[in-house]
């Protein structure tokens, strides 16, 4: 149990046990059916965990140069996966040292760097990333086949006279949704690129599979992944990013003050804007523990964080007694998408990190002042020298 009273706050907490739990059944479907399922680090990437994580699954997928370097540094034994929608050739100088499979989105990039790769002296698993033009993801700014999409090469441009080098497909449509989309998802990426996978080593299934979800159908899933090994015998991977820490953290707020316009407004130290920007983005309304609904408990305020932006608002919640100034909310499902896109927007500091163990010790990880804000705009060796 989370004693909040100890903690100073904004402060994200990573559950320990829940993340185990979730890496539990992660390598249950690596076990049933030999795929081999990775870490998204773009939405969790708190490296600390990664020797955990590497008992568990077969390695990282970086979306660029740096994850790709905070995997290689502190996973060092596992795969290292990455994809960019473009290269820069410094950067490809650096992945060819340290990646293990690369991921092209373009053939027009494959064909400007697979020199550097050939010249590398390593054993380089590339790929092509593929747009199905298939995905039933609503909201644009996440769909990846939206009409005018740059991500993945679309069957009408996809050329096949430059598959020399190219092992493996990559697709990635999916967003916290369930097995029943990706069933229907493969069934058209069958039958447009399944001519192309007979000459492949593997395929990616990409992200997105939010398989450690409770009402998440896993034996569809291995359906799904039995489906390719057997008719094309070849590798599948996965790279869910939430399905490793869904539910596996929270954000720890206070009350720094409560006002009235027209309803009661509670204004806390953690804020939409910098702490958990999906809440705008999305967007989306995270739990509360011990809260409800606007109007569905006896006292609703409105939550607001602390920045001048206007709408620095996480929602509108219901308590059953009133809010009192240092009174404590938990956030939930705050371990994903939150540390690795916060933000100091006016300064506002960034949360503490810390850890609940299994046996519910809490531990401090990293705590951020003054001197992570400044050294993120300027060098202080250069201002002193002027």
């Amino acid at each position: 149990m989370l004693d909040v009273s100890i903690i100073k706050t904004p402060c994200y907490v990573i559950d320990e046990a829940k993340l185990i739990s979730n890496l539990e059944i992660l390598k249950s479907v690596q076990d049933k059916t030999g795929c081999k399922i990775l870490l998204a680090q773009k939405a969790f990437s708190n490296f600390n965990f990664y020797p955990l994580i590497s008992k568990y699954l077969a390695g990282t997928t970086a979306s660029g140069i740096n994850e790709a370097m905070l995997s290689h540094d502190y996973m060092p034994n596992a795969e290292n996966h990455v994809f960019a929608p473009a290269y820069t050739e410094s950067d490809m100088s650096e992945i060819v040292k340290i990646c293990d499979h690369i991921v092209f989105n373009s053939f027009g990039q494959w064909e400007m760097h697979k020199n550097t790769i050939k010249n590398s002296g390593r054993n380089i698993e590339c790929g092509i990333r593929i747009n199905p033009e298939y995905s039933e993801i609503e909201t644009d700014i996440y769909n990846p086949c939206f009409k005018g999409s740059r991500m993945g090469v679309t069957l009408k441009n996809f050329d096949d006279s430059k598959l020399d080098g190219i092992s493996g497909l990559h697709f990635h449509t999916m967003c916290e949704q369930n097995s029943d989309t990706l069933e229907r998802t493969i069934k058209v990426v069958d039958e447009k690129f399944g001519r192309h996978l007979k000459n492949m080593k593997w395929i990616n299934f990409g992200g997105g599979h939010h398989i450690t979800r409770d009402d998440y159908d896993i034996q569809k899933l291995i359906e799904c992944i039995m489906y390719f090994k057997n008719k094309y015998h070849i590798q599948v991977y996965l790279e869910p990013g939430e399905a490793v820490a869904l539910n596996a953290g929270y954000l720890v707020s206070s009350v720094l003050d409560i006002i009235e316009n027209g309803m009661d407004i509670a204004i806390l130290d953690a804020s939409a804007a910098c702490h958990m920007p999906d809440v705008l983005e999305m967007p989306y309304r995270p739990d509360i523990i011990g809260s409800g609904k606007a109007n569905e408990k006896k006292y609703t305020y409105r939550l607001g964080g602390n920045t001048c932006l206007a709408g620095d608002i996480i929602g509108d919640y219901s308590f059953d007694a009133p809010l009192k100034i240092n009174d404590k909310l938990i956030f939930c499902d705050m371990a994903i998408y939150t540390i690795v896109k916060n933000n100091t927007f006016n300064g506002i500091n960034l949360p503490s990190i810390a850890v609940l163990r299994k046996n519910g010790s809490l531990e401090m990880i990293c705590e951020y002042n003054y001197e992570h804000f400044a050294q993120r705009l300027g060098n202080d060796r250069i201002y002193h020298e002027q």
